[in-house]
């Protein structure tokens, strides 16, 4: 089986059709704000590199997928049992298991990797024009980005005005990675560049928690920003 290197937007579509509640199924994608869910980069067991994508040499690959909307995950669960097939560009895929995960110890201080690279934006006037652009982890602003995004859906989700929880994001830096990831929309093709890397997360459990369940940046139903503690 053939995977392009640029599948987010096929993973994305996969999760929209196994939700079994379709008319949530609709909410959510119709939903000009945030979707509350996200999910890893694809671990392919067994590959081999090609000029234009990866070559599943057994078919085997997995995935993880998290939101913290528990009826959301009980209507993928549901999805993906009531139909053990995924169509993965035109090809039909087997699903072998459907695994619910152990929720971590949550602390006040933990340290995070990526599994998948996060996207942090800004918006810069060029010539009079608003234009939006990504922020590379090496500036103060991607972290402050990142903690204000993260209260903002929370507040959303929560369906808060204000909240006094605070968290703070930082990194040290030991292990980034800078991916250039198209994204197809339509006819569109748009580029971004996000990063793998390492985070420290220090501040309230509720934000933590949620930070580990929602994903961390932008685009995260796009599959970005899926985080694990370490």
């Amino acid at each position: 089986m053939k995977i392009p290197f640029n599948y987010n937007h096929i993973v994305s579509a996969i999760v929209y059709n196994k939700i079994y509640d379709l008319e949530l199924a609709q909410k959510i994608h119709s939903s000009q704000s945030y979707k509350f869910f996200t999910f890893s980069n694809l671990h392919i067991h067994k590959f081999r590199l090609l000029k234009n994508g990866l070559l599943s040499q057994n078919g085997v690959i997995d995935f993880i997928i998290s939101s913290p909307d528990d009826y959301l995950i009980k209507s993928l669960v549901e999805g993906f049992l009531e139909d053990l097939t995924v169509n993965f560009i035109g090809e039909e895929i087997l699903v072998q298991k459907v695994e619910l995960l152990a929720v971590p110890d949550f602390e006040e201080k933990v340290k995070v990797k990526t599994l998948s690279p996060v996207i942090v934006r800004t918006k810069k006037e060029v010539d009079g024009e608003l234009k939006t652009w990504d922020l590379p982890p090496s500036k103060e602003q991607f972290y402050s980005n990142l903690e204000n995004n993260l209260i903002s859906k929370y507040k959303e989700f929560n369906k808060l005005e204000e909240t006094d929880k605070k968290i703070t994001i930082s990194s040290e830096m030991r292990h980034v990675k800078a991916k250039r990831i198209s994204i197809d929309k339509g006819e569109q093709e748009t580029f971004h560049r996000a990063y793998l890397m390492d985070l420290v997360l220090e501040g309230d459990l509720d934000l933590i928690k949620f930070a580990y369940d929602s994903g961390l940046g932008e685009k995260n139903a796009l599959g970005f920003g899926m985080v694990e503690i370490i």
